[in-house]
């Protein structure tokens, strides 16, 4: 209450497009709103992410009709929690996979870590157009909460991560109506190091940003517009929710609304911003208003460093 700033930042949480968030642990936890250290954190993030990474991955393999034996590769990222063995080791054993399932295991991607994800399963899915590939990403954001960062940048972070985790299966032949990968696109803003970056101290991790931060997509577009094309005309947009802001301008930059992003909008105001899982989720809000067969689409995540991953494609019916 005594912050010299809080006027500033009730005022951009009051526009942040956030009306509710999902937390593993109760609000009054040492690893949320408490002084947990970097071991009872980094502990709790990765517990937290594997429950609910297990979770979410056996919903997709039930969903898509498929048993665990029959996942021929797993493709994992999460920046929040530590352990080694990794999480697609973790998951290998308790989803049941076979011993011989491939590992494509990613951590430190944060927002990006949907988007690239899927990239690398398309990559596998070229590679051995056969295999069955299970894309898992989650985070436990509010472990990286803390009562010593009281930056105008880390007091809004406070009220906007959320946690989750989500789940996708991609194939070569199509299971069921979705989306198809037709290519895919990776890029990094030159001088871009400091925008968006993690760091750990005896706290734990931390999220950090400077005052350029939010312009920083806006950068990155005109390269994306580039790889598109300048005759490429797109019926919708799969938005990574890093902000209102972050999701207009995307979505006014490749020719599309407010109306055509709404999915990205609802999943900003109903989860926050839930990192890498953001673009998954957003992916299946669509699945529930499918756009026409053979619709133009693109899917979109930026991430530290500061990075872009996009995937153009096709709804296949």
């Amino acid at each position: 209450p005594d912050h010299p700033r809080l006027p500033v930042i009730l005022r951009a949480i009051q526009h942040c497009g956030v009306d509710s968030r999902h937390f593993t642990r109760p609000l009054n936890s040492p690893t949320v709103t408490g002084n947990a250290d970097v071991h009872e954190r980094t502990t709790a993030a990765f517990e937290d992410c594997l429950a609910m990474a297990t979770d979410a991955a056996t919903r997709a393999i039930t969903a898509a009709g498929l048993h665990p034996d029959q996942i021929d590769t797993i493709v994992t990222s999460h920046a929040t929690g530590w352990a080694v063995p990794n999480l697609d080791v973790h998951l290998i054993h308790a989803l049941g996979l076979r011993p011989t399932t491939r590992r494509i295991p990613m951590t430190t991607l944060a927002c990006a870590g949907g988007a690239q994800s899927l990239i690398r399963a398309a990559d596998q899915i070229t590679a051995r157009p056969d295999d069955v590939v299970l894309v898992v990403v989650t985070e436990a954001l509010s472990t990286t909460y803390n009562h010593a960062d009281t930056t105008v940048p880390s007091m809004i972070y406070k009220a906007l991560f959320g946690d989750s985790a989500a789940a996708a299966i991609v194939t070569g032949h199509q299971l069921e109506p979705g989306f198809r990968i037709d290519d895919t696109f990776e890029y990094w803003l030159p001088g871009s190091l400091d925008r968006y970056q993690g760091r750990i101290d005896k706290a734990g991790v931390h999220f950090d940003s400077d005052r350029r931060a939010p312009t920083t997509a806006g950068q990155a577009i005109p390269a994306v517009l580039n790889w598109l094309g300048g005759d490429t005309l797109l019926d919708f947009a799969v938005i990574h929710p890093g902000s209102p802001g972050i999701i207009h301008d995307v979505a006014t930059a490749v020719g599309l609304d407010d109306v055509d992003a709404h999915h990205s909008y609802a999943s900003l105001a109903d989860n926050g911003n839930l990192g890498g899982a953001a673009v998954l989720d957003i992916l299946a809000r669509t699945h529930t208003t499918p756009p026409h067969d053979d619709a133009q689409g693109l899917l979109v995540a930026f991430g530290p460093g500061f990075t872009t991953a996009a995937l153009r494609g096709t709804w296949a019916l």
